[in-house]
C-alpha cells in the first residue's frame, strides 16, 4: 500500500455552461483572488489552473493590477498553467483548431513564465486517436486525463500512443479529477481517509505515491487546506502538496507497462456522454462554416495579398477556440450560453471573411469588371462548377466562358432575373424624392447605365458593368427639375435592369492558385471538358461516374463507378427522445416513423453541368413526448421532408441536402444508408486520422454505451462512404446492415435526474427549450459515395475536401473588356491520401517572412508527397513554430510521411 500521498489542489472550471460566460467570470475573479492570496500566504502551497489560459486571460482582464503576483508565482513553479488556451471538445472542432488552440494557450502561458508540459485534458468527453501525436510534436512528454480510458488499464498510468507510434505517458485519474475531496471531508479525520483511500485503491498506485487531486468544479481549495494536511502528514504516511506537473514528473517512481492505442471513447470508468454529438445542431454547423472560412482566408491572405492580416485572424482564432470548449460547441449550456456561443462562431467567421475577401480583391483588381477571378483554397488542381450572375443572352443564343488561355467552355442557364424592378406612377413633385435613392451612380444595388427622360416618364437602364460613359448626377437633377416644372401632373418612372441570367461556370483551377473567366454569347463546345454531361429524367441522375433512381418510397438507389450499388438510401426514420443533452434515451414504449404518407418528385435542373431533383416526402411525426415521457404523443403533425439530389459533371458522388420545418419536440431523426452486406466496422475521418469502430462500445461505470461515434469529414461502411459537411453522429444499426446518420435530436434539458441509459445526472435539470430546435429549418448536407474498395479505393480523402471546400469567386474590377490575366498556381501539394490542414504565412525574427504548410498523412502506409511553389529554401518545426531542421530546396520539396504523420514545414 503506498507509504505517501500527493495532493494537487486544482479547480476545473467551466467557462460556461449552466450560467454564461459573464456570470462564471464573475465567480471565477473571486476564486483566483482567494488562490493568490493564499498561495502569498503559505509558501508550500501550490495551485494547478486546469489546463487552459483562458481563465487566466479571463480573470486578469478583470484584475489586470495582478498580472505580476501571478507572473510571480508561475515562475517560482507554485502556480501551474497552461498549455491550452481552452479545454476542449476533440471530436467536434477540426485537427488543425486543436494544434492552433495548443499554440495559442503555450504562447499566452510563456508571457506569464511559462507552461506546465503536461497534456491536461481532465473533462473532456473522449480523446482523439492523435492526441498523443499532437503532444509530442509540441515536445510534451506527459498527459493526464479522466474520461475514456479502456478497461484494460489497471494502474494510474499508461503510454498512450498514436496510429504514428508516437506515445505519452498518461497520468489516468480513474476516480476523476476531484478523488482528493472525500478525504478532505472531515479536516480533523483526513489522516484516517487517506489511509482508508490508500487500502481500497493500493493495486492502482503501486509504489508510486497517491495523487488526490483537491478541487472540483468553480471553487477555490479552502485557505486552510495547507495547515490540515501539514497537521495529517505523519512517518506512516507522508503527504505532499504539489502541482499535478511536479507530481508526474518528481513523485512517481514505477515502470509503466500498459498500453493503449487510438481514441480513448470507453465508458467503463467515466461518462463520455456521447449525445453531445448531435444535440444542437446549429452550433455543429457553425464551428464548420468559421473553421473553413478562416482557413480559406488564411490561405488567399498567404498566398495573394500584399497584406498582413495575422491580427485580425487571430482573433477569429481566439474566438473560435474558445467556442470548441467541452461545455460550449458541444450544446450542453443552457439557452442564453448557446446563444453567445453561436454569436461568437459567427463573429469568428465575420471576421475571416473580411480578411478572406480583402484579399481576394487585390488579384480581382487585375480581371476586368465583365470577368470573374476564381480561387482555389485547396493544394491540388480541380475542376469546380461555379454559379454567377451574368448578361442573358439574346433570345435563341448561347452563353459559352472563356478563359485565359482562350478555351471556351459550356455554360448552363438556370434561372434569369426579372428586367422590371420597380414601376411606379407619381405627381411631378415628387421626382426628387425618387433622385434620393440614386448614391453617385448606384441604384437599387446597380449602376446606372443611362436614362430616358421625356415628358411624363423617366426610365432608368442599370447595368452591373455599365457601357455607356459617364453619369453626372447634378445633370440629371438639373434635367428632372427643369422637365417636371415643364409637364406637372402624374409621372411614370420606370427602373429597369439589363437581361440577367444565374450561369453554372465550370473552371479549371491551378493547386492553390487563381484561374478567370468571362461570360459572352457564343457557340458551345460538343462536349463538356470535365467528360460525360450530367443529364436528369424526372427520376433519374446521372454523369458516367455516378447515377440516381428515385424509388417510389422517395429512397434512392446509387451505381458508383465501379458498378457499386446502394439500394434505399435516404430511408428516414424517427423516433422519440427521453434524454437530455448529453444522452440520447428513447422512450420506453417508442414509435418509429420511417414510411412517408406522400412522395413528390421534381426535376429542377437537367445538365449538362449539373442534374437536380427535389424528393419531398411527407411524415407524420408525433408532436412531443406524453407527460410522462414515456410514450410519444398521439397528436402528429404532417412534416414535409424536402431531400435535394445533385450530380455535376465529373463527380464521382451524389449530393444530398435535406430540409424541412421541425415542428417536433424530444425525437431524433436519422439518415440510413443501408448497405450490400452487414458489416463489423466502420470508419470515420477526423483530426489526422482515419478512426475504425465495432459495432459496440466498452461499458461501465454508470452510462450505457450506445455505439454512436463522431465523424468529420467523411464516414465509411462496407461499400458507403458519406462525405460530411460538418462534425456528426453516426451509428451501424441492423447488426451492421445500414449506416445511419443523426440529422437532428431535438431535446428540453441539460440533464434529466433520471435518465435510462445514465445512472448518475449529468447536471442540473436545468430546461432547455432552444434545444428543442422547434419552428427552425433543419437543413444537412452531405454526399454518398458508393465503392466496393472502402474509403481508400473510393479516394474519400481527397473528395472530402472537394466537397467540403467550395472554390472562391470574385468579380473583376479592373475596365471592362481588359485582357484576362494569366493562370498562377501557388503551393502544390501531390501525394496519395495526404491531408493538408493549413497554409499560412508565418513570420520569424531571424528568417523573415515565409509560409506554413501543416500535411497529414491519411493511411497506414504513410505518403510521398511532392511540395512544389515559389520558394527555395524549406525548414520543418514542430507543432509549436520552433525549427527542427531546414535545407536548401531546388524544383520543390519531396516529403516521406510514415504512417498517419503530421509534418510541418515553412517554405521561404
Amino acid at each position: 500500500m503506498p507509504n505517501s500521498a500527493v495532493f494537487v489542489p486544482h479547480f476545473h472550471w467551466d467557462r460556461e455552461w449552466y450560467e454564461p460566460f459573464q456570470v462564471f467570470r464573475h465567480r471565477l475573479v473571486t476564486a483566483l483572488d482567494t488562490v493568490l492570496e493564499t498561495a502569498e500566504a503559505n509558501p508550500d502551497f501550490r495551485f494547478t489552473v486546469d489546463g487552459q489560459m483562458a481563465a487566466v486571460e479571463d480573470y486578469l482582464e478583470m484584475r489586470p493590477e495582478n498580472r505580476d503576483r501571478v507572473v510571480a508565482l508561475v515562475k517560482e513553479g507554485r502556480l501551474a498553467i497552461g498549455p491550452w488556451l481552452i479545454l476542449l471538445d476533440e471530436f467536434l472542432c477540426s485537427g488543425e483548431t486543436i494544434v492552433r488552440n495548443l499554440q495559442m494557450g503555450w504562447a499566452a502561458a510563456a508571457e506569464l513564465g511559462g507552461s506546465m508540459s503536461t497534456g491536461y485534458l481532465p473533462d473532456m468527453f473522449g480523446h482523439i486517436a492523435q492526441m498523443p501525436q499532437i503532444l509530442a510534436r509540441a515536445g510534451i512528454e506527459h498527459a493526464a486525463l479522466w474520461r475514456g480510458v479502456p478497461g484494460t488499464v489497471d494502474g494510474h498510468a499508461f503510454h498512450w500512443r498514436a496510429p504514428d507510434g508516437s506515445q505519452v505517458r498518461t497520468e489516468f485519474l480513474f476516480d476523476g479529477y476531484d478523488n482528493g475531496l472525500d478525504v478532505l471531508l472531515v479536516p480533523d479525520q483526513i489522516g484516517r481517509a487517506l489511509g482508508e483511500y490508500a487500502e481500497m485503491t493500493a493495486e492502482r498506485w503501486g509504489n508510486d505515491p497517491v495523487l488526490a487531486m483537491a478541487g472540483t468544479d468553480h471553487n477555490a481549495p479552502d485557505p486552510q487546506l495547507a495547515a490540515w494536511l501539514r497537521r495529517a502528514s505523519s512517518e506512516e504516511r507522508a503527504i505532499t502538496i504539489a502541482t499535478l506537473d511536479e507530481y508526474i514528473r518528481e513523485h512517481v517512481r514505477d515502470e509503466v507497462s500498459a498500453v493503449v492505442t487510438g481514441e480513448l471513447r470507453s465508458h467503463v470508468r467515466g461518462n463520455i456522454l456521447p449525445g453531445v454529438l448531435s444535440v444542437r445542431l446549429g452550433l455543429k454547423q457553425r464551428m464548420a462554416l468559421a473553421e473553413r472560412t478562416i482557413d480559406h482566408a488564411e490561405r488567399v491572405n498567404a498566398l495573394w495579398s500584399g497584406r498582413d492580416d495575422t491580427p485580425f485572424l487571430s482573433l477569429a482564432w481566439h474566438k473560435i477556440i474558445e467556442s470548441t470548449a467541452h461545455d460550449s460547441v458541444v450544446g450542453s449550456g443552457t439557452d442564453e450560453t448557446c446563444d453567445q456561443v453561436e454569436a461568437r462562431l459567427a463573429e469568428a467567421a465575420q471576421t475571416a471573411r473580411a480578411v478572406r475577401d480583402a484579399a481576394l480583391a487585390e488579384p480581382a483588381a487585375r480581371v476586368p469588371s465583365d470577368g470573374h477571378l476564381v480561387a482555389n483554397p485547396l493544394p491540388f488542381p480541380r475542376t469546380a462548377l461555379v454559379e454567377v450572375d451574368v448578361v442573358a443572352p439574346p433570345e435563341g443564343s448561347a452563353l459559352v466562358a472563356t478563359a485565359a488561355d482562350g478555351s471556351v467552355q459550356p455554360v448552363q442557364l438556370i434561372s434569369e432575373a426579372p428586367t422590371v424592378l420597380s414601376d411606379e406612377r407619381m405627381d411631378a413633385s415628387q421626382l426628387e424624392r425618387v433622385l434620393r435613392r440614386i448614391h453617385r451612380r448606384e441604384l437599387f444595388g446597380r449602376l446606372i447605365d443611362h436614362y430616358e427622360l421625356t415628358a411624363g416618364s423617366l426610365v432608368f437602364h442599370l447595368a452591373e458593368v455599365p457601357t455607356s460613359g459617364p453619369f453626372d448626377l447634378l445633370i440629371l437633377r438639373r434635367e428632372v427639375a427643369a422637365a417636371a416644372a415643364a409637364h406637372p401632373g402624374e409621372w411614370r418612372v420606370l427602373t429597369l435592369e439589363e437581361a440577367r441570367a444565374t450561369a453554372l461556370v465550370p473552371v479549371r483551377v491551378p493547386a492553390s492558385g487563381l484561374a478567370s473567366f468571362r461570360v459572352s454569347p457564343g457557340e458551345a463546345p460538343a462536349a463538356a471538358p470535365t467528360g460525360a454531361p450530367a443529364t436528369a429524367t424526372d427520376r433519374t441522375l446521372a454523369n458516367g461516374l455516378v447515377e440516381v433512381v428515385v424509388a417510389a418510397d422517395g429512397t434512392l438507389t446509387v451505381t458508383g463507378a465501379d458498378g457499386t450499388v446502394l439500394s434505399g438510401v435516404g430511408r428516414l426514420v424517427d423516433g422519440g427522445d427521453r434524454g437530455d443533452s448529453y444522452n440520447y434515451a428513447p422512450p420506453a414504449r417508442d414509435v418509429l416513423v420511417s414510411e412517408p404518407t406522400e412522395v413528390a418528385v421534381e426535376l429542377l435542373d437537367s445538365g449538362p453541368l449539373r442534374g437536380r431533383l427535389c424528393v419531398t416526402r411527407v411524415y407524420e411525426w408525433p408532436a412531443a413526448l406524453s407527460p410522462d415521457r414515456d410514450v410519444r404523443s398521439g397528436r402528429t403533425v404532417p412534416t414535409p421532408v424536402e431531400t435535394l439530389v445533385e450530380v455535376r459533371a465529373g463527380e464521382p458522388f451524389v449530393r444530398v441536402s435535406t430540409s424541412f420545418l421541425n415542428q417536433s419536440a424530444d425525437h431524433r431523426l436519422r439518415f440510413h444508408v443501408p448497405l450490400p452486406a452487414p458489416v463489423a466496422v466502420s470508419a470515420s475521418a477526423g483530426q489526422f486520422a482515419v478512426t475504425e469502430r465495432g459495432l459496440t462500445a466498452e461499458g461501465g461505470w454508470g452510462e450505457y454505451p450506445i455505439p454512436t461515434f463522431p465523424a468529420s469529414s467523411f464516414v465509411s461502411a462496407g461499400a458507403a462512404n458519406v462525405l460530411l459537411d460538418h462534425s456528426a453522429e453516426y451509428e451501424l444499426v441492423g447488426d451492421g446492415s445500414e449506416l445511419a446518420l443523426t440529422l437532428l435530436r431535438a431535446i428540453g434539458s441539460i440533464s434529466v435526474n433520471i435518465h435510462p441509459l445514465r445512472d448518475e445526472p449529468a447536471a442540473s435539470e436545468i430546461p432547455t427549450p432552444g434545444a428543442q430546435d422547434l419552428g427552425m429549418r433543419i437543413e444537412n448536407r452531405f454526399a454518398v459515395v458508393p465503392s466496393a474498395t472502402g474509403w481508400q479505393g473510393a479516394h474519400a480523402v481527397a473528395l472530402a475536401e472537394e466537397f467540403r471546400n467550395d472554390v472562391l469567386v470574385a468579380r473583376g474590377t479592373a475596365p471592362a473588356g481588359g485582357t484576362l490575366p494569366p493562370d498562377t498556381t501557388g503551393v502544390r501539394v501531390d501525394g496519395e491520401d495526404v491531408f493538408v490542414s493549413s497554409i499560412r504565412r508565418v513570420t520569424d525574427a531571424e528568417r523573415g517572412a515565409g509560409t506554413e504548410v501543416r500535411l497529414a498523412a491519411m493511411s497506414d502506409t504513410g505518403s510521398t508527397v511532392r511540395v512544389t511553389g515559389a520558394f527555395t529554401e524549406a525548414t520543418t518545426v514542430d507543432l509549436l513554430g520552433r525549427p527542427l531542421a531546414g535545407a536548401p530546396v531546388d524544383n520543390g520539396l519531396e516529403l516521406v510521411l510514415g504512417p498517419w504523420e503530421i509534418r510541418t514545414v515553412v517554405v521561404r
